[in-house]
């Protein structure tokens, strides 16, 4: 069973998220979305994507590009850019902060409840 995870966390998370999948190869943005998708955060809601995909292009981390379709209109495509590599590694390093700071005190807090019951 997949846990319901918060929509705060996951937008925190999202713009990493994306960089990490732009920086592999430049998508559309339901392109984008079904990759997130194969990672298994499918509950994001596609009108996620657009709003924070145009923030990204504001503040440098990606650049679109009008390009022709195969599968009909010209679909707007997302590059990331030097300073998009360079939030995506301050990301992954954040991340991993949080991970083991979590995980230090998810160990802690199981130690603790084994302590109680025995």
């Amino acid at each position: 069973m997949k846990p319901n995870i918060s929509s705060q966390m996951l937008k925190g998370i999202l713009q990493g998220v994306m960089l990490m999948i732009l920086v592999k190869k430049s998508d559309y943005g339901y392109g984008i979305s079904k990759q997130i998708n194969q990672y298994g955060l499918d509950d994001i809601p596609k009108g996620t994507i657009y709003p924070l995909l145009t923030m990204m292009e504001k503040r440098g981390l990606v650049e679109g590009k009008m390009q022709p379709s195969a599968a009909g209109p010209d679909r707007k495509y997302y590059f990331i850019t030097s300073d998009g590599i360079v939030a995506k590694q301050q990301f992954i390093k954040e991340w991993q902060f949080l991970e083991s700071a979590v995980n230090q005190l998810i160990d802690e807090g199981t130690n603790d409840e084994n302590k109680r019951n025995d």
